[in-house]
């Protein structure tokens, strides 16, 4: 049985699917409207990939504009929209409802101004987060926030859930990244928050906009902050014995002040399975891989590499390997960009990805071990380690639902865990519905209502991508 409960569908609304898609025609280009059972499959579910419910339609509206005519429409219609980035959403954030209209930004790709002197680029919302850093490379400049699905993953996905990767230990994760947005209201109405500039006055609205899981309206244009690509960067692959010693000098080189640009970790069967499919060089007979990385000038990069091969071998490092060359840095990424779809070659997995302080990361990955092992399961970890962002890859067997519900319990566990040592539910992935029954663990029901009436200002009839981020049991809808 499944631990994820999906409301019954609205049969008013599913008895009018005809007329439903008849209005939307109205609005779009044919080529804009998705609406056969074959195509709409494509948009059943996205990465948490265990669950799958098929939408009315699907809408890929090209402008603001359009995605305006067609939200006033479903909002004057009572129809329920999920809004939808490249679907690679790990927490079921993109998993439609039967009586719901997915609305997608893939037709909204285009980058629309690039501005080096006040450095920001205005974007669709379809755009690529690599796509940013790609238009700007060859003059020097790049976009920071780097999640491990760059390549596929939107712009406007990742304002939905305030998306971090490798880097964002030191440059930060999307809302640190972002100035301003272009956003269709539930009704239709078109606001615009912020700009090409920093800290705009009054209530931060951006702020409340990123993360909020598509719940306040959908984001049509982006303006991101570009930075000046470093004058070099050095990954470095440090090999212990244990995960413990690893967490340990993971914790000493933050306590140290030392913050280099990126601290990811790989546990043994981490390893194991992103060697065996990148072929990176990573030591097989480390216990746990630490992969830092150090940018700046050369004398920069020496001087911190200094510091943290000195803190490294208070914990017993075994290995040390700086990378020779641009071939060699990048192999050392594509093991650990790699990861997820690395596993899924070997099992079907979940992904967490609570947080927690630096300080805990022994005790929680300890507790990880046990609390799957409990359930007679297996787990990779790969994560953020200099923030404390967790990723347990639990595996499992997605044809066998006594072995899935076994994976969801000891997610949740894992999860609550997160929270008690002085963590949170999610670091990057956002709630959706995987973490949504999670959510009293951490907030007060006082906390739950202040939130929900916010929620409800911008969406009174909680049209928009509804059933996620909140617990169904006592919601305002």
């Amino acid at each position: 049985m499944s631990a994820i409960a999906f409301p019954e569908p609205d049969a008013r609304i599913v008895a009018r699917r005809d007329e439903i898609i008849a209005g939307l025609a109205a609005l779009v280009p044919a080529e804009c409207l998705v609406t056969s059972r074959d195509e709409r499959r494509a948009y059943e579910t996205d990465a948490l990939t265990a669950y799958r419910r098929l939408p009315l339609a699907v809408v890929l509206p090209r402008t603001t504009e359009e995605t305006s005519r067609v939200l006033a429409w479903c909002h004057a219609h009572g129809v329920k929209v999920v809004p939808r980035g490249a679907g690679t959403s790990l927490s079921g954030g993109a998993i439609p409802q039967e009586d719901a209209v997915v609305i997608g930004v893939s037709k909204m790709a285009r980058i629309l101004d690039i501005d080096y002197a006040d450095r920001v680029a205005r974007v669709q919302a379809g755009v690529t987060n690599l796509g940013i850093s790609n238009a700007v490379m060859a003059d020097g400049f790049f976009y920071a926030p780097d999640p491990s699905s760059q390549l596929a993953c939107t712009i406007g996905g990742n304002i939905g859930m305030n998306s971090g990767g490798a880097h964002c230990l030191k440059y930060g994760v999307t809302t640190n990244n972002l100035l301003g947005v272009k956003m269709v209201l539930m009704d239709g109405t078109i606001v615009e928050i912020g700009g090409d500039w920093l800290d705009s006055g009054g209530y931060d609205l951006l702020g409340l906009v990123t993360g909020s899981e598509g719940q306040l309206g959908i984001v049509t244009e982006a303006t991101v902050r570009l930075l000046r690509s470093a004058e070099g960067a050095r990954p470095v692959l440090f090999g212990f014995e244990t995960s413990e010693a690893a967490a340990a000098c993971v914790a000493d080189i933050i306590g140290h002040g030392v913050i280099p640009v990126a601290m990811e970790m790989m546990d043994k069967l981490a390893i194991e399975i992103c060697e065996a499919f990148a072929h990176a060089g990573y030591p097989l007979d480390a216990g746990a891989l630490l992969i830092v990385e150090v940018e700046g000038s050369e004398d920069e990069m020496e001087t911190q590499l200094k510091k943290i091969v000195a803190i490294a071998q208070q914990h017993g490092v075994k290995t040390v390997k700086e990378s020779q060359s641009a071939m060699e840095a990048a192999l050392i990424w594509k093991g650990r960009k790699s990861a997820f779809g690395a596993t899924g070659r070997v099992a079907d997995y979940i992904c967490m990805d609570g947080t927690v302080p630096t300080s805990q990361l022994c005790h929680v990955l300890n507790e990880t071990y046990r609390i799957v092992e409990k359930y007679g399961l297996r787990v990779a970890n790969v994560f953020h380690a200099g923030d404390g962002n967790m990723h347990p890859l639990i595996m499992y067997n997605v044809n066998d639902p006594a072995e899935q519900e076994k994976a969801e319990k000891a997610g949740e566990d894992v999860l609550r865990l997160c929270v008690d040592v002085g963590g949170c539910l999610t670091g990057e992935h956002g709630v959706g519905v995987e973490k949504r029954d999670l959510m009293p663990h951490q907030y007060s029901a006082a906390d739950l209502a202040q939130q929900m009436r916010v929620r409800a200002a911008f969406d009174p009839g909680w049209l928009l991508n509804p059933a996620k981020v909140f617990p169904l049991a006592g919601r305002a809808a």
